[in-house]
Order: structure tokens, then C-alpha cells, then sequence
């Protein structure tokens, strides 16, 4: 039986194990996929570290990685429409007969390893001239910001934007927030490294959350009408405080980030005044990778900027602590079997 290398955590005892495990086979309605390029995320150091935990994992070990992209290799029984060798990258996850959304890679093996294996519905066409290193991280990098933006807030052109958190996700959301006409865009956060990447993605501006003139920067920034929308990427209690200071009338407080904090209104009366809201935000839908696919594949958006560097799979172990540790201030690392 032929084997392939995989990145493989045990969950109970929270350790991840480069193993050498058999190539998978496709089963009915599934394609296997030669994986090309698979992203670190930090939900997956959290679940190396146990701050997060699989929910619907049938077992106690599973092949980490949501972000892939890759060749069909192999088609499992009934499969039309693909063919071996076309270029794809797979949806982060797939609702079972039951409607659960499972998660690649934390509810069932995902792509940190030679060989995945995909639902045939969860495959989305990669243009020829999008590396497999940028195609990767859209299913979460990427999407999860997109419809953040564009789904949750629904932000108009012109619309004052501040983002808090510029890292993974927070990078991204400066990029797509230009792209839809959000004007300023703000980020805001307490490294420099982060501001200066922030200024490099387009933000019009970069605030430090600390400095004593920050409420006042973003109201004239906004001419005294505060941000239409602001996002939390970071998921601290501290940010979301700051946000509604400094949130305009009809104002929207988007959770991106995941504080597991209660929220707080400092003044219900100011909060309902204004119209202002807070909405919850998690992930994202299929259309949504399918969307920045299209617009990568016109050159609408540039992801390189995004891939911090590459190492090969059975590195993952050092992938994971470069993250852990935030050396280099990392947008994403790649793995590459």
C-alpha cells in the first residue's frame, strides 16, 4: 500500500506527530487531491495548544489544515466533472446530511499531508496564473475578511472603516475594504510592525490603540462623524470598548475575532440614539471563495504580498511555532509537500 506524509494531531494528548499513514482513496462522490501548497492558520496552533477543540471529530486524531489547494488526482466512484490534473483549491469545510458544517482539518483530515481527500462539491477551479501558495489561503485568510466586509456589514463606497487586529485576517480586511470603496480605512493596532504592514496594504492611516489622542485622530480623520463600520480581527474585550467610542451614527461593531467574553454596551441609551449595532461574524460561505477566485483571476486582488514564506511539510512543526511565537509578524506560512 502506498504511504505519504502527514501532519497528524492527537488530540487527547494535544501533540502533533509527523507520521508516515497510507495514501487515502476516494470513496464515492470524492476526489483525491495532490496537495500543492496548504496554510498555517493560527486556529491551527489553538488547537495543537488546546484552546480550541474538534467538535464533531469521529476519533482522537486528525490531519490538520483548512487551507489547500492542489491537483485532482483520482476520482472516487460517480465523480463527473473533473479530471486528473485540473487545478483546484477546496472549501474549508462542508455541511453533512444533517446540515453540521464540518471543518477540513479539525473535524475530519484535512491538508497537511501529500494526499487529501474532498467532497466533489467542495472543489473550486484555480486559474492557471494564481500560484497554489496564494490559492491556498483564500478559504479562510481571505474569505473569512471578504464576507465580513461585504455579507456581515455590508459596507458601502465611502463608508470610514477601522480595523483593529492587523494580522492574518486583519491584512486581508484592510485589502478588500479599498476594493469595495471604504474610505478612510483605519487600522488600528499596537505594533508597529503591524501599522507599517497596514500602511504597505493600502490603509489610509494606522493608529496605535494607546496613544492618548486616538478618539480624536478618528474623528477628524472621519470629519467628526465617526466610523460607519468598525472590526474587531484581534477578539479582545478591550478593543471592542474602544471601537464603540469612536463608532458614528448607524454604526456597526463587526466580531470577527472570538474574545468567549460577555459584550459590553458602555450606554444603551447613546447605542440605541444612534442606530448603532453589533454583529457577529464567523467564516464564510461557498460563493465567497468562488468571488475571490474571480477576482484574484483578473488581477483585482494581489495576494503575494500575503505568503510570508514556504517550508515543506514535514517542517510544519516549525511552521507552528513560527506562528505561536509571531516571528516575522507572519500573514501566512505555507506548507509544501
Amino acid at each position: 500500500m502506498a504511504e505519504m506524509l502527514a501532519g497528524r494531531l492527537h488530540v487527547a494528548e494535544r501533540a502533533l506527530r509527523m507520521e508516515t499513514v497510507p495514501v487515502p482513496e476516494p470513496g464515492r462522490g470524492q476526489v483525491r487531491i495532490r496537495v500543492a501548497a496548504a496554510g498555517v492558520c493560527l486556529s491551527d496552533v489553538h488547537l495543537i495548544d488546546g484552546t480550541l477543540s474538534p467538535l464533531y471529530l469521529s476519533g482522537d486524531v486528525v490531519t490538520l489544515g483548512h487551507e489547500v489547494a492542489g491537483t485532482v488526482d483520482a476520482l472516487g466512484e460517480g465523480v463527473r466533472g473533473w479530471q486528473p490534473g485540473q487545478r483546484v483549491l477546496l472549501q474549508a469545510g462542508e455541511r453533512d446530511r444533517f446540515g453540521l458544517v464540518l471543518t477540513r482539518g479539525v473535524d475530519y483530515d484535512g491538508g497537511w499531508a501529500e494526499y487529501a481527500l474532498a467532497r466533489e462539491d467542495t472543489l473550486v477551479p484555480v486559474p492557471d496564473l494564481l500560484p497554489f501558495e496564494q490559492a491556498c489561503i483564500i478559504p479562510d485568510a481571505v474569505s473569512t475578511p471578504w464576507a465580513a466586509v461585504t455579507d456581515t456589514a455590508r459596507v458601502r463606497p465611502a463608508e470610514a472603516a477601522g480595523v483593529w487586529g492587523v494580522g492574518g485576517l486583519g491584512a486581508h480586511a484592510v485589502q478588500l475594504l479599498l476594493l469595495v470603496g471604504a474610505a478612510p480605512v483605519i487600522a488600528v493596532d499596537p505594533l508597529p510592525a503591524a501599522r507599517d504592514r497596514a500602511i504597505a496594504f493600502g490603509a489610509d492611516v494606522a493608529l496605535d490603540p494607546k496613544d492618548d489622542g486616538f478618539k480624536d485622530a478618528v474623528l477628524e480623520l472621519t470629519g467628526t462623524r465617526g466610523l460607519d463600520v468598525a472590526f474587531d480581527f484581534a477578539g479582545v474585550n478591550a478593543v471592542r470598548e474602544q471601537a464603540m467610542t469612536v463608532l458614528g451614527r448607524h454604526g456597526r461593531l463587526v466580531l470577527a475575532g472570538i474574545a468567549n467574553q460577555p459584550i459590553s454596551i458602555p450606554s444603551d441609551s447613546r447605542f440605541s440614539y444612534n442606530r448603532q449595532a453589533v454583529l457577529g461574524h464567523y467564516g464564510s460561505e461557498a460563493e465567497h471563495v468562488g468571488q475571490l477566485v474571480t477576482l484574484t483571476g483578473l488581477g483585482r486582488l494581489d495576494l503575494s504580498a500575503s505568503v510570508s514564506d514556504v517550508l515543506a511539510l514535514a517542517d510544519a512543526p516549525e511552521a507552528v511555532r513560527r506562528v505561536h511565537d509571531k516571528q516575522g509578524n507572519p500573514i501566512r506560512l505555507i506548507l509544501r509537500p
